[in-house]
């Protein structure tokens, strides 16, 4: 039998790759990784992604597949074992709603904190702590976001908060995740950041505060106070 080709084109810093990481990792799939130049794009990237030309992009055999949340849900379908979504068809609608709720109402809002100013960054401030006050309301005692004492496709979905959240707060000198203000979040970070897999594929915190700085430094001089 053939053996199978599964590669993962990434960049370190990205949470969008590192989420796929962990998920082929907690399912014990074995796969080859290659570094990308995000900032000088290769042919391989653009020939592999040509509408979107990002990573993370995973190919599985002749098969190449974008957009994390997409890569995500195919390594689930295509490796059964230690299954990421729940069984339940609501709970499963509910992973996902969760999942795209904190992509487009907190990472948004969190990235714009880190490198605006003045008035736009008051508000991004203001909307990620909103957006987290629901996902607080989500954990509600549990000890994953799945609701079972394991790792689960929400928790890798959203698991950026418990390591790219608070380097972004540092880097824009606003305190996001305050576990007075977030006791749930707090205790399931600790948690999360701890299991081995996560622990083990988190880039370095030095590397990632160094590397932050200087884009928030660029984006504020590329978009200023206009947000765009």
């Amino acid at each position: 039998m053939a053996t199978e080709v599964i590669k993962l084109l990434g960049f370190w810093a990205s949470p969008f790759v590192v989420r796929v990481e962990w998920a082929l990792k907690l399912k014990g799939v074995e796969f080859e990784y290659i570094e990308e130049d995000i900032f000088n794009k290769t042919n391989r990237l653009l020939e592999l992604n040509p509408v979107h030309k990002k990573v993370p992009v995973f190919v599985h055999d002749q098969k190449v597949i974008a957009e994390s949340f997409v890569i995500l849900e195919y390594i689930d379908e295509t490796w059964t074992q230690n299954p990421l979504l729940p069984q339940d068809p609501y709970q499963r609608a509910m992973a996902r709603f969760w999942a795209r709720f904190a992509e487009e109402k907190l990472l948004d809002a969190a990235w714009t904190s880190m490198w605006s100013k003045g008035e736009q960054k008051e508000r991004a401030e203001k909307e990620t702590l909103e957006a987290l006050e629901k996902i607080e309301e989500q954990l509600n005692g549990k000890t994953y976001f799945g609701g079972d004492d394991k790792i689960g496709y929400l928790d890798i979905a959203i698991g950026w908060i418990s390591y790219w959240l608070p380097i972004w707060g540092e880097v824009g000198s606003f305190e996001n995740l305050d576990p007075k203000k977030f006791p749930g979040i707090s205790a399931w970070k600790t948690r999360f950041l701890d299991h081995p897999v996560i622990r083990d594929s988190l880039p370095p915190r030095d590397k990632m505060l160094e590397y932050f700085h200087k884009r928030s430094q660029e984006w504020y001089s590329r978009f200023g106070s206009s947000g765009k």
